[in-house]
């Protein structure tokens, strides 16, 4: 797969981020800045502190990018992807990154066979270089309300899919909070894979248009394909068990499709557990994952992409699989921050009961780490030694869990413990990567409708 890396040293921070790689997308990812209209430039603070012109357009175009600029204009695209220089990298490093990325970057240049006397100047160059707020400001679409009424007025049939797992405590909670919707014509097809699956607890949600399919094998992409393939709508939802959403959530996610053209609405989840709420979730912007707890999905995008991989049965990463595989083929993705919801992230029940809190964090001392599914994806489609560097520089901060991810201090109690035990996680990366090749030897699990 071919990478076209804005600035080259984001692949040591953001190894795996989609916008690494270049698909056959229509419309444009990196826009110039010097075509945009003037409403947009202001939200944009053009960098003339790089070596050249083209570095700080690209600085500019990867501002746009995370400040919302959605345009389908391909004539808006940036022309470039010549090399960068290394005071540019830097540069870019410590001006959006934590001070500390760039002395990671300097020690792994130089593990790495570079120029050290090259690499230690560039790093001194830019030494007072200082972080930015990049979502200080961003892109408001003011007309969102006003403009998104077409496809409303369709009334379009929506098809809410949730698969459940020993959770009808909160699948209760769930199914009331789809009752209140004030958009109608919807149904909602739940796969129980509970054993056995209780079918009094459904009696009791009359109003809603419910299908309940019961399924003996306990298994999420077996779960949402079967859902998909027996829904009639040309709209489906995506839904988890452990979730709360508002009475416009339908409502808005249709709203985003209508108003960007989109192909899929990615809505937002705030979890209750966890890191922190990231700032870009507060507004518009293209979408850089694709999260099955809360998304749209036009129907024509399955029948383009395929459906889930079951390769990731009873692991992690199938809807960031499936969403990097709708990027590749240009399909429209937009993060919705208007269809927001709580992410409960429950500890029983779900992927939970399946061994792992997420695709670095597997329950059991000795059960690999990370999951094999996630080196599965990132070798498919970003290469080995990307997967290497993944490792490299997510394993070590992944030992605590999962709630005190994003903690400064438990990240340092990460590292060190890391360092102390490493032949235990060195066992558990190696049993990873092992069944990972497995996995790409037999190759992906996609079905077509």
């Amino acid at each position: 797969m071919r990478k076209t890396l804005i600035f080259p040293y984001i692949k040591y921070i953001k190894p795996s981020w989609y916008f690494n790689l270049n698909g056959t997308r229509s419309y444009p990812l990196w826009v110039n800045y010097d075509l945009l209209d003037l409403s947009v430039k202001k939200n944009i603070d053009f960098d003339e502190g790089y070596s050249s012109r083209e570095a700080a357009l690209r600085d500019a175009a990867y501002q746009a990018l995370c400040k919302g600029v959605i345009s389908n204009d391909e004539r808006l695209s940036l022309k470039q992807f010549d090399k960068v220089s290394l005071d540019d990298n830097y540069r870019f490093v410590r001006k959006y990154f934590n001070k500390y990325w760039a002395l990671v970057i300097l020690v792994i240049r130089f593990f790495s066979f570079c120029n050290p006397f090259k690499e230690i100047r560039a790093f001194a160059k830019t030494k007072n270089v200082r972080k930015i707020n990049i979502y200080t400001s961003h892109i408001k679409y003011d007309n969102f309300l006003k403009d998104s009424q077409s496809l409303l007025s369709k009334n379009p049939k929506v098809s809410v899919i949730i698969p459940t797992l020993n959770r009808y405590f909160y699948l209760k909670d769930v199914l009331n909070d789809l009752s209140r919707q004030t958009y109608k014509n919807f149904d909602v097809l739940v796969c129980d894979q509970t054993d056995p699956a209780d079918m009094e607890f459904y009696k009791q949600f009359k109003a809603l248009d419910l299908k309940v399919i019961v399924q003996e094998e306990k298994a999420l992409w077996k779960a949402r394909n079967r859902c998909i393939k027996e829904s009639d709508s040309q709209f489906l939802l995506l839904f988890d068990d452990d979730s709360r959403v508002d009475p416009d959530w339908i409502v808005n996610h249709l709203r985003c499709l209508d108003f960007f053209d989109a192909d899929i609405s990615s809505g937002v989840s705030l979890s209750v557990v966890g890191a922190k709420i990231p700032e870009n979730y507060s507004f518009f912007s293209r979408s850089d994952q694709l999260d099955t707890g809360n998304v749209l999905i036009r129907r024509e995008v399955f029948s383009k992409v395929g459906l889930f991989d079951r390769q990731f049965e009873k692991q992690r990463m199938g809807d960031g699989e499936f969403g990097l595989r709708c990027y590749l083929e240009g399909i429209t993705n937009i993060s919705n921050p208007m269809a927001k919801r709580v992410h409960l992230k429950v500890s029983s029940g779900g992927l939970r009961q399946m061994g792992s809190w997420d695709g670095l964090r597997p329950k059991k001392l000795f059960a690999p780490k990370p999951v094999p599914s996630v080196l599965y994806l990132v070798r498919k489609y970003f290469g080995a030694s990307t997967a290497f560097l993944l490792l490299l520089m997510e394993v070590p901060f992944s030992i605590m869990p999962y709630k005190y991810k994003g903690s400064v201090r438990y990240n340092l109690l990460s590292v060190i413990v890391f360092v102390l035990l490493f032949p235990i996680f060195g066992l558990q990366v190696y049993m990873s990567w092992r069944r990972a090749s497995k996995m790409l030897k037999e190759g992906a699990l996609i079905e077509f409708l």
